[in-house]
């Protein structure tokens, strides 16, 4: 039987296999492998077993040095790897022949005499010994038993990523280096890196310096960063940070180590701002930015067509390849304004030049000719779901982040695709309401939402079926300021993105996953990768009482409602606000006015810092009467009676949050939902409500 057709069989006898272990029995294994027999007995691990590999067998070696390396961490074991035949009593690394580079299926053979790991590729191999360590836990005893086992498993999807956002926060290489392992010990097997945006570049360049000695630095948003100036230069100090060539090769290889692909992301030819600034002879328009933005959303900056431009752009995929060797480079190609390309002239005459009938066709242009680019490399262009369209060429593959439907059009036209859906498996949203989570999105996105999320579209035919590659979590960071909010952010919730990558489909079962991802904390921490808490803790309680923060009152409406970390103090905690910054109004739903005498109030000031196009000419605000603005208090409604209006002048000089003086209230009785929003002169700096107080008598 073909290698091929070993694994096929493997996944038909799945479903018996899986069916025959009564639930909650087996193995706390994420993910679920495809087919697992437990047998009588166990295999006794203890620093004196040593890690057997055929000589001469590299591949056996890297993967027997990150199980050495694992068990160290997660047992404080200290295993040998020795060459030689395989031997009772050992860990034996065997490879078996006939198998790509590509094939990931693997089998673990447990018994109270040995343990073979045995797979055709390095990939396989560390899927095995990922196993073979979560099977081995946590704890400092001088040695574990193993369970007797037998464990034959291939992926379901060849595609099982994350995306992480370095662009809009920089990350430490050690933290990627974690990432990575954090990935790796639950059978992902792609980090797409997002590289560049408006906000930043991040990688090195040698051929174009300034795009990191430029372009990786930024003032931070808000009055808090403008006033901290450097004295090195009298001007307000910078942040940001790249990753020079050698960083990058060195990530690369550890990836590459632990089964991992790193697809990097250079966006074209919108989500540009931070290269115009750089070099401001390749921007469409005749005014680039002249420093690098600190909004978020997207600018309508984008590259010009001009001859040294796209030589600039090839330049930089060049030096982009010989870094990253693997088959995927992506270049963005979300939402590109053609608003400077239709108002420049130098542009318009380019565009006759080149055949192009429209602004519109410009990055399709633009898309077709990098893909074949890449395509002379041997390397394949991935977009986001905008590069979809009909003379598209077939190497391309597209990312569909709005909803399903970039798949499916994908799809249809002959496509790879991979599904990086928004909102499911967007990680900028909190996972619970506890007032724990980080500041994100404020919509909620918990593990049992992704473990639900079905990343095989059921309108896809049959026959395109295997156009679809696999799917992917999306930690953007905009909001995710620090490395250890960046891992609560993404774990465990890629725990359910490795499952349904990997696990087949008809073994997914919400209830058995969260028994089994119980165990997953143990391992992060011995990884040193922070998780989100919250996501193993029943939901809070509903807010009672007469003191309500912003996240226990609701937000009047849901368009861009968000968790808002204040932008001071430069150093140490800050405060969260949850507002909706289209319609920045709270309810603070069936307020309990009996006795209630005063209404007290603590405010904060953020940045405005969203690039949000027209929709910022959309959000209005009741007429202040004071120069510094007001908060109203309404009752049974935003036009109802008011209740009460506090003054916000003694808050205007403030960088943190402010306790306003409590403001007198004319008795009332009974239950009542309050509406709270802000009289303010104008948008930027934006007041937000950090929690609302109900003062009784003696007050």
């Amino acid at each position: 039987m073909s290698r091929c057709a070993a694994v096929a069989a493997v996944l038909a006898l799945s479903q018996a296999a899986l069916a025959a272990a009564p639930d909650g029995a087996g193995p706390r294994l994420v993910p679920r492998p495809a087919a697992l027999e437990r047998h009588a007995g166990a295999f006794r691990l203890s620093a004196a077993t040593p890690v057997v590999v055929a000589p001469g067998d590299g591949a056996a070696k890297t993967a027997a040095a990150v199980l050495v390396e694992r068990l160290a961490r997660s047992r404080g074991l200290a295993l040998a790897t020795v060459e030689g035949a395989p031997r009772d009593g050992a860990i034996v690394m065997a490879r078996e022949p006939g198998g790509s580079e590509a094939d990931e299926s693997y089998r673990l053979e447990v018994t109270p005499r040995r343990v073979t790991l045995a797979a055709g590729s390095l990939a396989g191999l560390d899927h095995a010994a990922t196993t073979l360590w979560q099977l081995a836990g946590t704890g400092k005893a001088s040695s574990v038993a193993i369970p007797a086992l037998r464990v034959d498993d291939a992926p379901r999807f060849r595609w099982r990523g994350l995306l992480l956002d370095s662009a809009r926060h920089y990350q430490s290489p050690a933290f990627i280096l974690r990432f990575l392992d954090t990935m790796a010990a639950q059978k992902l097997n792609v980090l797409h890196w997002h590289l560049t945006d408006d906000q930043a570049w991040r990688l090195e360049i040698r051929k174009y310096p300034r795009l990191t000695s430029v372009g990786a630095w930024r003032v931070p948003a808000g009055r808090a960063a403008r006033t901290d100036v450097d004295p090195a230069t009298g001007k307000p100090r910078l942040q940001g940070g790249f990753y020079t060539r050698e960083e990058a090769r060195a990530i690369v290889a550890y990836a590459a180590a632990r089964g991992i692909t790193i697809v990097p992301e250079i966006e074209m030819p919108g989500h540009a701002s931070a290269a115009l600034v750089a070099y401001p002879q390749f921007a469409a328009t005749d005014r680039p930015p002249p420093a690098v933005p600190s909004d978020w959303g997207a600018y309508p900056n984008v590259y010009n067509l001009d001859a040294a431009t796209l030589a600039f752009l090839d330049d930089v995929l060049a030096e982009v390849m010989d870094i990253f060797p693997g088959r995927y480079i992506h270049v963005g190609g979300d939402e590109v304004d053609t608003s400077q390309w239709r108002e420049s002239a130098r542009v318009q005459a380019r565009m006759r030049e080149l055949g192009i009938p429209d602004a519109g066709r410009i990055q399709h242009w633009l898309t077709r000719r990098m893909a074949r680019l890449l395509e002379a490399r041997g390397r394949r262009l991935v977009g986001w779901d905008e590069i979809v369209e009909p003379e598209l060429p077939a190497s391309a593959v597209v990312m569909s982040w709005r909803g399903a439907a970039g798949a499916l059009a994908a799809a249809a036209s002959g496509h790879d695709s991979v599904l990086a859906v928004d909102p499911t498996l967007y990680f900028d949203h909190r996972q619970t309401t506890s007032a724990r989570e980080p500041p994100g999105r404020a919509s909620v996105i918990s593990l049992a939402d992704v473990y639900a999320f079905d990343p095989m579209p059921p309108q896809i035919p049959e026959s395109q079926r295997a156009h679809v590659l696999g799917l992917q979590g999306n930690l953007w960071t905009e909001h995710v300021r620090t490395e250890r909010r960046a891992g609560w952010m993404t774990f465990p919730r890629a725990a359910a993105i490795a499952e349904l990558g990997w696990s087949p489909a008809a073994a997914h079962d919400w209830n058995d996953f969260r028994r089994r991802v119980e165990a997953m904390p143990a391992l992060y921490e011995a990884l040193g990768m922070p998780y989100a808490k919250t996501a193993f803790e029943p939901p809070p309680p509903a807010p009672t009482g007469a003191l309500r923060t912003s996240r226990e009152l609701e937000t009047c409406s849901e368009k861009i409602a968000l968790l808002l970390e204040d932008d001071a103090p430069l150093h140490g905690p800050r405060a969260t606000f949850l507002v909706d910054i289209l319609n920045p109004c709270w309810i603070f739903r069936g307020a309990a006015l009996d006795g209630v005498r005063a209404i007290e109030a603590r405010v904060g000031q953020v940045p405005f810092n969203f690039q949000i196009g027209d929709d910022a000419g959309k959000i209005h605000f009741p007429r202040p009467r004071t120069p510094e603005g007001e908060l109203e208090v309404r009752m049974d409604g935003c036009e109802g009676e008011l209740v009460a209006r506090i003054p916000l002048a003694p808050a205007a000089g403030s960088e943190a949050v402010t306790t306003l003086p409590a403001a007198r209230i004319a008795p009332r009785a009974g239950r009542h939902d309050l509406c709270l929003r802000f009289a303010q002169p104008g948008l930027d700096p934006l007041w937000v409500l950090d929690s609302v107080r109900l003062v009784g008598p003696g007050r």
